[in-house]
C-alpha cells in the first residue's frame, strides 16, 4: 500500500537526520500529526505557542548544527512561527517549516484560515514551495532538507490538507549526503606580509572560529595580538588568557576597545561584526569567512580570504613577533574586571543586576549551556560571566528578538545533556512564559533566572539617552516564582541580596526545571564601556545630528 503524503514526508524529514518536530496541532496538518503517531523514530514536541516552536527549532539547531523542524496549522499558526524562523535564518540555522493549508480547490476563494503562505515565507526562506502534486512530494521535501542544510536557513513547504491524505507514488530515490566537505586553497604571501609588518595587529572572533580555538590561540601568541570576540564568539574563548580582552562594541569591554583604537591591522575571523564605527577607516583589514557573501559586507576588507579560519591559520604562517601587543593591555584588563567584580558586589539594600550574573559565573557548571535573552541581560552576560572557554553562550545576536530566553532554553535542553541555564529580563519572560508549560510537560531540565526589575529596562536607558523622559516603559508584573509554582515546576523569588546567592545555588541544584524570580535595580544602567551617563547622551545626539546633515 503507497503511503500517503504526509507519511513520505515525515519519512523523508528522518532520512534527512530529523529527529524533533516542534508545534501545535490543527485541522489543515492533522494527516502530518498521524504520521508523526505512526512513526517511533521522530519525536514530536507540543509547544504552546508557534513561535516558541520555531524558536525552539532554531536553537536546537544551534546547538546540534542540524537540521530540525517546526509546523504551523493554516492561517495563524503558521504565521506565528515566523519571529522564530527569522531568528534562524539570521543566526544561520537549517531549520525545516512546515505550514498547513486549505484544500487546493478552496484556493483563490478567501476561505477561512486562506492565507498567501508561499508569498508570507519566501522572505525568510532560502526556498519556499508548495506540494501540488503528490509524487512530487519526496522530491520537494528532499529538496527542502538539502537547501536548508546547505545553505544553513529556513526551507519552508506549504502543504494542502487534501494532498497530505494523497497516496504518494514515488519513483524517486532519496539520497542525502553526509556533509559536504569543500577544500580551499588560498594565496598567503599578502596576508603573511600584512601581518609582518603591522605593529599593533588585533584578532575579533566570531563563531566561526569554533573548533580552531587552540590554533587561534597560538596564532595570537606568535603574533602578539590581543584577541576580542563578536557576541557569537561569547564563551569560545578563556576570558581568563592575558591575550583574551573580552567582548567589542556596546555591550562590550574597555580593554577591547582600547586595542581596537590603536591597532593598524584587525584580523577577523569567522565573524561579519556589524558595528563598524568601532573600526578606524585608516586601519588594515583581513578579513577570512568561509561564506563569500560576508565578505565586505559592512566594511572594506583590505585583504579578503574566501576560506575556513582553520585552512587560513594552517596555511599563513607569519613571523613570531617578539614585540607583543597584547601585554600594553595587561594592567587596563586587569583594571577593567576589578571594575566588573565591584559592580558584582551585593549592596545593602537593592541587588545589581551585575551581582545575580557574578554569582551564576560563579556557581554554574563549567560546561553549561548559557541562554542570554535580549536586552539589559545581553550586556550582564556578556560582560559579568566568564568563562574557561568550556561554557556554550546563545544569544539572538543578529535578530535581538525579546523573549527568546525561555523557548531557546527547551529547544537547547532536547539537544544537549548539558545545564542549561537562562537569563532573562521580565518583559522578555512574559512574552514568551507560556513554554515553561512545554518545559514540564517534557520535564526539561531548564533553569530560567529573571531580572525582573519591573520595567523594559533597556528601551529605558535608549529613551534617556536620547533625551527623552521615560515613558510607557513600567511593567505590571505578576510574581513569576509563583506562576512557575502553578505550573508545577521549581519557583524561587529573592528581594534582599543576602539570600541571592544561597537561592541561585538551590535552583542550579534543582533537578527539573525551576524559575528564580530575582528583583533587581531599576536604576542600573547598562553603559557602554568608555562613556559616561552624559557622554552616551552626546554621543547619540550628534549621531543623530551627523543623520540629519547628511539627508540634507
Amino acid at each position: 500500500m503507497a503511503q500517503t503524503v504526509a507519511e513520505q514526508i515525515i519519512e523523508t524529514l528522518i532520512t534527512a537526520g530529523v529527529k524533533r518536530i516542534y508545534g501545535i496541532p490543527g485541522d489543515s496538518i492533522d494527516p502530518l500529526m498521524d504520521a508523526i503517531r505512526k512513526n517511533n523514530r521522530i519525536q514530536y514536541v507540543q509547544v504552546r505557542h508557534e513561535e516558541g516552536g520555531a524558536l525552539e527549532a532554531a536553537y536546537d539547531s544551534k546547538v546540534t548544527g542540524q537540521l530540525t523542524a517546526c509546523m504551523g496549522t493554516s492561517g495563524p499558526g503558521s504565521i506565528h512561527l515566523l519571529n522564530g524562523l527569522y531568528e534562524a535564518k539570521m543566526d544561520g540555522c537549517s531549520v525545516i517549516a512546515l505550514t498547513g493549508q486549505v484544500e487546493t480547490d478552496l484556493l483563490g476563494r478567501d476561505y477561512f484560515q486562506e492565507v498567501n503562505l508561499n508569498r508570507l515565507f519566501d522572505d525568510v526562506s532560502v526556498y519556499s514551495k508548495q506540494i501540488l502534486h503528490p509524487d512530487s512530494a519526496d522530491y520537494i521535501t528532499w529538496r527542502a532538507c538539502k537547501e536548508a542544510r546547505l545553505k544553513k536557513g529556513v526551507a519552508h513547504l506549504t502543504l494542502p490538507v487534501d494532498i497530505l491524505r494523497m497516496p504518494s507514488r514515488t519513483n524517486f530515490e532519496i539520497k542525502l549526503e553526509s556533509d559536504l566537505h569543500v577544500d580551499f586553497k588560498i594565496d598567503p604571501s599578502e596576508a603573511e606580509k600584512a601581518i609582518n609588518e603591522s605593529v599593533k595587529p588585533v584578532i575579533l572572533a566570531g563563531r566561526g572560529i569554533n573548533g580552531t580555538e587552540k590554533e587561534v590561540m597560538e596564532f595570537a601568541e606568535n603574533i602578539g595580538a590581543p584577541v576580542i570576540y563578536a557576541l557569537n564568539g561569547k564563551g569560545l574563548l578563556d576570558d581568563f588568557d592575558d591575550k583574551v580582552l573580552g567582548g567589542i562594541g556596546l555591550l562590550g569591554a574597555k580593554p577591547s576597545i582600547s586595542a581596537m583604537g590603536g591597532s593598524d591591522l584587525i584580523i577577523f575571523l569567522g565573524t561579519s561584526f556589524p558595528y563598524y564605527n568601532f573600526i578606524k577607516k585608516e586601519t588594515r583589514t583581513i578579513q577570512v569567512d568561509i561564506n563569500p557573501e560576508n565578505i565586505g559586507k559592512r566594511f572594506p576588507a583590505t585583504l579578503p580570504f574566501v576560506c575556513s579560519v582553520k585552512t587560513f591559520l594552517e596555511t599563513v604562517k607569519p613571523k613570531e613577533k617578539s614585540y607583543k601587543y597584547y601585554r600594553e593591555f595587561t594592567s587596563e584588563k586587569n583594571k577593567w574586571l576589578e571594575t566588573l567584580e565591584g559592580e558584582e558586589q551585593l549592596g545593602n539594600s537593592s541587588i545589581h543586576p551585575q551581582a545575580v550574573a557574578g554569582l551564576l559565573s560563579k556557581h554554574v557548571p563549567e560546561d553549561a549551556v548559557i541562554v542570554v535573552d535580549t536586552g539589559n541581560v545581553t550586556v550582564w552576560g556578556m560582560r559579568n560571566i566568564r568563562t574557561h572557554g568550556k561554557r556554550t553562550f546563545l544569544f539572538s545576536p543578529w535578530l535581538g528578538s525579546m523573549g527568546i530566553g525561555i523557548p531557546a532554553a527547551v529547544g537547547a535542553s532536547f539537544a544537549s545533556e548539558k545545564p542549561i541555564i537562562a537569563l532573562v529580563g521580565d518583559g522578555s519572560f512574559a512574552m514568551t512564559m507560556m513554554e515553561l508549560i512545554t518545559a514540564r510537560k517534557y520535564n526539561r531540565p531548564v533553569k530560567i533566572v529573571v531580572f525582573n526589575n519591573s520595567k523594559l529596562g533597556m528601551i529605558k536607558f535608549e529613551q534617556e539617552v536620547m533625551g527623552y523622559p521615560e515613558w510607557g516603559v513600567d511593567l505590571l508584573n505578576p510574581d513569576f516564582s509563583k506562576l512557575a509554582q502553578a505550573i508545577g515546576i521549581y519557583g524561587d523569588r529573592v528581594e534582599k541580596p543576602e539570600t541571592l546567592e544561597d537561592a541561585i545555588v538551590n535552583l542550579i541544584k534543582h533537578e527539573g526545571p525551576g524559575v528564580l524570580d530575582v528583583v533587581v535595580d531599576p536604576e542600573e544602567k547598562p553603559m557602554p564601556p568608555k562613556l559616561t551617563f552624559s557622554q552616551a547622551k552626546g554621543y547619540v545626539t550628534s549621531m543623530l545630528r551627523e543623520k540629519l546633515k547628511s539627508k540634507e
